[in-house]
């Protein structure tokens, strides 16, 4: 085992060297391009024994990773923001053929306005495709978690791409200690690929709707997704479990920090629960029993964990770095749906806009959250979404505006 000093891009780019990928379709887009470029190089190099083609757009390049897994490849490919919608139509589809694969998104906000900071309005775009969804936090986890997908999309009770999200530029290109493991115990935990279903192989067919005529058939295999997903809530712990036994680092599809004896709840996910763990510690310090839960496994969402975590909390919080116009927080949506019927859920549940567009969390905003939460609990006024946003955000618009007005 050996620790470097890795960027996420990086980090993401030996979890796929040390899966031993057969194929690697690319094409670059900021903030991934680190990615296919470290790969493309060590496939130059000799150091890895795999295929790498430059497409001609995002959307050829799914359906090539599509296609190859369809063969029994395993096949790797990275992508962000405008290039996921770019091949929004093919992630349908490889979801529909039930291909295994892993496909990384270096989170950006998506146009327009333009920026290349992070948000998670293109990630979560994909989320009614039928890939599974895992969102990362650190360098160390996305290397890990490329393995750990592997072995849950190739599964035969699961068979389904993964697609793993990590922050553009908070962590795509942020340097932190990685460790890499060693050959041995990964082929021990993730060994080749010799799938027993054989896809499109003349001497052992396989009945697949990759084309039907009406809507019972449609039905039928639509269903067998939704069944597979949620196959793959299961799954997922046993994989996570047989990680953390090899390598000795957990990662549960729904992660706790400081949760003893909360009675006060945020809920994040990805990059951003560093600065959420950082204002708990914070809050403790001054006797207020705050925890977080953050996010790991986005789809399938983990609705019983959650709800076993939420039980008779004061209040919860959701802190969303998305926003789906004209209804609030997506991740909300789903905390809110998934506690509806419980006797002992919170007694509020209150929703929070946060850093779009890569904007900062202050300790200052999480000071003005916690507040929030005590008040809805002391009056039982819960206020509608809300976005964090503090008086100097505000100064730079004005400023802004006044560049406008004399221009």
């Amino acid at each position: 085992m050996v620790k470097e000093m890795l960027t996420g891009n990086l980090a993401a780019a030996w979890g796929a060297r040390l899966a031993e990928v057969d194929y690697i379709p690319a094409f670059p887009i900021t903030p991934q391009t680190e990615i296919i470029e470290a790969l493309s190089k060590w496939i130059d190099n000799e150091v890895m024994d795999a295929k790498f083609t430059n497409m001609d757009s995002e959307h050829s390049m799914i359906t090539a990773a599509g296609t190859a897994a369809a063969t029994g490849a395993r096949v790797f490919s990275a992508t962000s923001s405008q290039g996921l919608l770019y091949g929004f139509e093919m992630l349908y589809n490889i979801a529909g053929w039930r291909v295994p694969l892993v496909l990384i998104n270096v989170s950006r906000a998506v146009a327009a306005p333009i920026t290349l900071e992070p948000d998670h309005n293109d990630i979560l775009s994909a989320r009614d495709t039928g890939i599974i969804q895992i969102h990362v936090e650190t360098c160390q986890e996305i290397l890990d978690t490329i393995l750990l997908a592997y072995r849950l999309s190739e599964d035969e009770r699961v068979l389904l791409p993964v697609l793993i999200n990590m922050d553009g530029f908070y962590l795509s290109f942020t340097r932190e200690p990685v460790l890499i493991p060693d050959k041995k115990k990964i082929r021990e935990f993730l060994p080749e690929y010799h799938p027993k279903h054989a896809f499109f192989k003349a001497s052992k067919p396989m009945a697949q709707g990759v084309a039907v005529l009406g809507g019972s058939a449609y039905s039928y295999f639509k269903y067998q997704l939704h069944l597979a997903s949620l196959n793959a809530i299961g799954v997922y712990n046993e994989v996570a479990n047989d990680f953390k036994e090899i390598f000795g680092r957990s990662y549960p599809a729904i992660e706790e920090f400081m949760m003893e004896d909360a009675e006060y709840v945020l809920v994040m996910s990805n990059s951003f629960t560093v600065k959420g763990k950082a204002a708990i510690k914070s809050f403790r310090e001054k006797g207020i029993k705050v925890g977080l839960l953050r996010l790991r496994l986005i789809r399938p969402f983990p609705k019983s964990e959650l709800r076993l975590l939420m039980n008779g909390k004061n209040a919860v919080a959701v802190i969303d770095q998305n926003i789906s116009p004209g209804s609030g927080g997506i991740l909300f949506n789903d905390v809110s749906s998934a506690l509806y019927h419980e006797k002992h859920r919170p007694d509020v549940l209150l929703s929070f806009i946060g850093g779009l567009g890569g904007k900062d969390i202050s300790l200052t905003e999480f000071n003005y959250i916690i507040g929030e939460m005590q008040k809805s609990v002391e009056t039982g006024i819960v206020p509608e979404t809300q976005l964090l946003y503090t008086e100097n955000d505000m100064r730079q618009i004005d400023k802004f505006q006044k560049i406008a007005g004399k221009m």
